[in-house]
């Protein structure tokens, strides 16, 4: 029998606050505590930031590739914690060893896989290592420091 917890997308919007077009994780599994999880995000041509990156030949921006491991990784941290409709906040304190290593297009599934290298339960400040992949492919990796704000 698994331990392992996952998130849908009703869960994820009543945990972190982003919303469409910044919303960028359709669900979260593998769940294991705050150790690591894997968030899928299913990436479609209606995207906003397709029209302009880059028209004709549409590419999703590596930031937006970060942002979707660091919701990913606020997912985690939230289910976990039982963060629902807690007005949990996350922001980024640094971004470290990011590399991007192939193209994701629309039709592609996003697979980011998640560990927490620091950070503990009611610690505000957490670190993460992320691996983005299609296909089994290394899309993107960083390492990067978040602040959680945990409503008190």
């Amino acid at each position: 029998m698994s331990d392992l917890k996952s998130a849908d997308i009703q869960l994820i919007q009543r945990i972190i606050p982003h919303r469409y077009p910044f919303l960028l994780v359709d669900r979260v599994v593998d769940i294991d505590g705050t150790q690591s999880a894997t968030g899928i995000k299913n990436v479609t041509m209606n995207e906003p930031h397709f029209q302009g990156h880059f028209p004709g030949m549409p590419i999703m921006p590596g930031v937006t590739i970060v942002e979707a491991m660091a919701q990913t990784a606020a997912v985690m941290v939230g289910t976990t914690l039982e963060m629902a409709d807690k007005e949990m906040k996350v922001y980024f304190m640094s971004i470290d060893k990011c590399k991007f290593r192939r193209k994701v297009v629309p039709g592609d599934q996003l697979r980011m896989n998640l560990t927490t290298l620091r950070g503990k339960p009611g610690g505000k400040v957490w670190k993460f290592g992320g691996v983005a992949e299609v296909d089994g492919e290394m899309a993107a990796e960083a390492e990067f420091t978040a602040m959680m704000d945990l409503p008190s």
